[in-house]
């Protein structure tokens, strides 16, 4: 019976890994069907928000794959671990993966089909990102939002914007459909202004509160040219939308400073004069009179929204808010420890595991293709409702955030819209990390992990190993 049940919620959670293909089918560019029988849905584990990630795009031709999947395999249907090392050889014998780490789980028992250097800590780029999801996800449930608010001041004229944590506020007025841009400062400075003149105050001076979550907003261990060059934003718990930061058009050095700017302006268009107080940084009072707040999406809205896009300073700031939030240190490094720690509490191996920062920027990280399957299948057994959400923001290959550009064209196409994945690019160190359902209908869980490799040898190397477990099934 408890095997039976364990297959009927891996089975439920391999939907999210078919969700890019059903897109496919649904609009009629695959032919058949997903399925040829229904699917039962896993038990809940956590009662979500209202969800608004992923957001898989309309799929067009050059994403559809060319036979539709079969159904979901049964217990008995795992891939011979000699099958498929059998399928792999060519592509182990790449000289690209003649270092890497790669590992193969059935991801319907967590049994490690493929196992080369897999307990050997590489640098793991972005695939970090997975590390610190599981552990954000332990802070923050499902429903949990960011509240920025504006507050009285202990003098007359004087009002506090508290900062909570959202880095994603529109400049004007919020987008509830939206994650990034959810609460808007527009909707917020309204609210202050109707206050204030039922007070009789029209003319305010702004300051600041940054006592939530505080730490700098670079990371030590970080190339200097990765603000500056777009990889990522400032850390900052305040800021605003329309500055994130993407590769060639950097976000601003001070976050606070241009979401501050915004709010006064704000004011000003709702009768409030409105200009920075002489000291810009401040403690609210705690008994302040609450003059008005937005709340954000939910947390793990935006996590997923992390995942997707691989937004390196939104990462960071979730998990040092939920790192701040459990009572630890709120450093880079320390963040890092943090993550660890919270992962290991779920009971997976983290021997030879260290992270300076929560995003993968930091070359110092050290991370095992081992551990980061064993993370993802976890994930897949319908019992940690944060891995599995965590894993739902994970890009979808030719359709979605660092994969939508991936699995196009050539052999690789046949994985196109099967395989959901975390991406990883350091100079010199790549990964690749996620799920795919192979042409058996069986969900595999794999990681790899290449350095001393170039960028594009090593990204053709990983599509190509994923293409192979794929189309493989392998059964002995």
């Amino acid at each position: 019976m408890k095997r039976a049940v364990r297959r009927s919620v891996v089975i439920g959670s391999a939907v999210a890994v078919l969700v890019g293909y059903a897109a496919l089918d649904a609009a009629d560019l695959a032919p058949g069907i997903l399925t040829t029988r229904p699917l039962p849905p896993p038990p809940p584990t956590a009662t979500p928000g209202t969800r608004t990630l992923p957001v898989v795009p309309q799929p067009t031709p050059s994403t559809s794959v060319g036979m539709p999947l079969g159904s979901l395999a049964e217990d008995g249907a795992a891939p011979s671990p000699a099958a498929l090392r059998e399928r792999l050889a060519s592509v182990l014998g790449l000289p690209a993966l003649s270092l890497a780490s790669l590992v193969v789980r059935d991801g319907q028992t967590g049994t490690v089909l493929l196992d080369e250097r897999g307990a050997e800590p590489q640098v793991p780029a972005s695939t970090t990102k997975l590390l610190s999801a599981a552990a954000i996800g332990q802070v923050f449930g499902p429903n949990d939002v960011l509240t920025t608010k504006v507050v009285g001041g202990s003098s007359a004229g004087s009002i506090i914007l508290v900062a909570g944590g959202d880095s994603l506020l529109a400049p004007d007025q919020g987008n509830p459909a939206s994650v990034d841009g959810h609460a808007g400062l527009g909707d917020l400075a309204a609210q202050v202004a109707d206050a204030l003149r039922r007070s009789g105050t029209t003319k305010v001076t702004v300051s600041v509160d940054l006592s939530y979550a505080p730490g700098p907003l670079l990371a030590p261990t970080w190339s200097a040219s990765f603000r500056p060059d777009g990889i990522t934003g400032a850390v900052a718990m305040l800021g605003r939308a329309d500055q994130r930061a993407v590769p060639g058009r950097p976000g601003p050095a001070d976050p606070v400073a241009g979401t501050v700017d915004a709010f006064l302006a704000q004011l000003r268009k709702h009768g409030i004069t409105a200009s920075r107080a002489s000291v810009a940084h401040s403690l609210a009072p705690l008994d302040a009179r609450v003059l008005g707040s937005v709340d954000s999406a939910p947390v793990l809205d935006q996590l997923g929204l992390a995942l997707t896009e691989s937004d390196n300073a939104l990462i960071e700031i979730l998990a040092r808010q939920a790192a701040f939030r459990s009572g630890a240190q709120t450093s880079f490094g320390d963040v890092g420890t943090w993550v660890v720690k919270r992962v290991a509490a779920l009971g997976l191996d983290i021997q030879g595991v260290a992270l300076s920062d929560a995003s993968g920027l930091s070359r110092e990280n050290r991370v095992t293709a081992l551990l980061l399957t064993d993370l993802l299948a976890k994930g897949y057994d319908g019992r940690h409702a944060a891995l599995r959400l965590a894993i739902e923001g994970m890009p979808i290959a030719g359709l979605t955030g660092t994969l939508e550009d991936r699995y196009l064209s050539g052999t690789a196409h046949a994985a196109a819209g099967r395989v959901r994945a975390k991406t990883g690019t350091l100079t010199g160190a790549n990964a690749l990390a996620g799920s795919v359902v192979d042409d058996d209908g069986r969900l595999l869980v794999f990681a790899g992990l290449v350095p001393k490799a170039g960028m594009a040898d090593a990204r053709a190397a990983l599509d190509g190993f994923v293409t192979a477990l794929a189309s493989c099934g392998c059964r002995a």
